[in-house]
């Protein structure tokens, strides 16, 4: 076969076997052994997890199990390609050593070696991607609670744009989105006001909406001359954007995984009933009919963490509090995930500095006077604050930047822990 003089790509293709030639790309890198065989060897056990579990649930259906298997399934797919094309690079190599391979059929294989070089650097980046741990809350709705930080009523009518740039982002999106609180600074709750705000919250009730902007939250600068000003100067105010998970609605899918968790004293939401005091009062507010009528507002407060949270937006004292313990849950599962975070943030940094952007830090400047928008993680600067605010292309540039800078930083991390788990291991 190879001796032949008259041999088309066509048949390198054949001898390569279908869907192998992809890896071919990358033979510089995979030559050279830079994909860390401790991140390999995780990809093949998660893929050898799937294909066990995948077996056990072929008769019998659990919901945890099921939801792993979908964690598990973009590894298992991402390294059956990494290593098909790895196997065909094997081949091909062994086509070009053979000194019997004819020149004509050499300068094919050179040529198709060369063609997918490109090709392969992207599966393996694909594969290093998909073992980025899936974040927990991750395909749940969310909550985005929005306070004025420094910079007085400048903060709370930035706050305000805040609100409004994330409500058409969901509009334009078709996420469902309606507000769960807005207080202004006066005791209202008309979000048609001007009056500065001082806390909304705003419910994004669609499956994977915390995954799509957990990135958000974080301390959010605007620099411009507030309309109060009347020497054009600049001020410098910021808001903080938290961004908590939020429990299905009762009748959604897997909604029964989440009620087992609320029961669960080893899940993020599971909280005590007895660790929480219940305050019901009056709801405080600039006036109407029903405010300082009746006791409808309420206040939890969860003893063991001093968390307190509390509700008036509705007329029924029932609904208050229904979701004032959504909202305790979702604080309470936040925090604890965040303390997991910064002990793994913390164990890393001591290996290669991998630091965690927590929400106390500042993420993003609002810079009016230069129509700029800049994203301090991901480096990305935009000059088009007017289609940010809106909630237009430029804010999901801005989004999908910071996803991209976040899979880096978990892959960095993933390697540092490898390399410490190498080093104890040599140590031994």
């Amino acid at each position: 076969m190879f001796g032949s003089p008259w041999i088309c790509r066509r048949c390198i293709n054949t001898y390569l076997k279908p869907g192998k030639r992809r890896l071919l790309r990358f033979s510089s890198t995979i030559s050279h052994g830079s994909f860390s065989p401790a991140l390999l060897a995780r990809a093949r056990s998660m893929a050898s997890e799937h294909d066990r579990l995948s077996k056990e649930t072929s008769e019998t259906f659990d919901a945890k199990v099921s939801r792993r298997i979908g964690e598990l399934k973009s590894v298992a797919a991402a390294l059956k390609e990494w290593e098909d094309t790895r196997n065909s690079l094997s081949e091909l190599n062994t086509l070009l050593n053979d000194p019997t391979t004819d020149s004509e059929l050499r300068e094919l294989a050179i040529e198709d070696l060369a063609t997918t070089a490109s090709e392969l650097d992207t599966l393996s980046r694909n594969l290093a991607t998909s073992l980025t741990p899936k974040h927990p809350f991750e395909d749940l709705p969310c909550l985005l609670e929005i306070r004025p930080g420094v910079g007085g009523g400048e903060a709370g009518l930035f706050a305000g744009d805040l609100l409004r740039m994330y409500r058409a982002y969901c509009s334009r999106k078709n996420m469902r989105a309606s507000l769960l609180k807005f207080e202004t600074e006066d005791g209202g709750s008309d979000a048609s006001g001007d009056s500065p705000l001082q806390e909304a919250i705003l419910e994004i009730d669609v499956p994977g909406a915390y995954g799509k902007l957990r990135s958000e939250a974080g301390v959010h600068r605007v620099q411009r001359v507030p309309a109060t000003e009347n020497k054009g100067r600049t001020h410098t105010s910021a808001v903080a954007v938290l961004v908590l998970p939020s429990l299905p609605t009762s009748g959604t899918e897997g909604q029964e995984v989440w009620e087992a968790d609320l029961k669960d004293p080893n899940s993020d939401y599971y909280v005590n009933p007895t660790d929480v005091r219940t305050d019901v009062m009056r709801a405080r507010g600039a006036g109407g009919q029903h405010v300082n009528t009746t006791d409808s507002a309420v206040r939890l407060t969860h003893i063991p963490t001093n968390t307190v949270v509390s509700m008036q937006d509705s007329r029924s004292q029932h609904q208050n509090r229904e979701r004032a313990w959504q909202l305790l849950r979702s604080k309470l599962a936040q925090a604890r995930r965040e303390a997991r975070e910064e002990e793994v943030a913390r164990l890393r940094r001591g290996v290669i500095g991998v630091a965690k952007m927590g929400r106390g830090d500042k993420v993003r400047t609002y810079n009016y006077g230069q129509q700029r928008v800049t994203d301090h993680r991901s480096g990305l600067s935009v000059h088009n604050l007017d289609d940010v605010m809106e909630g237009g292309d430029e804010l999901d540039k801005i989004i999908d930047s910071v996803k991209t800078w976040l899979g880096e930083r978990e892959i960095e991390g993933l390697l540092a822990e490898d390399e410490t788990t190498a080093a104890a291991n040599v140590t031994k």
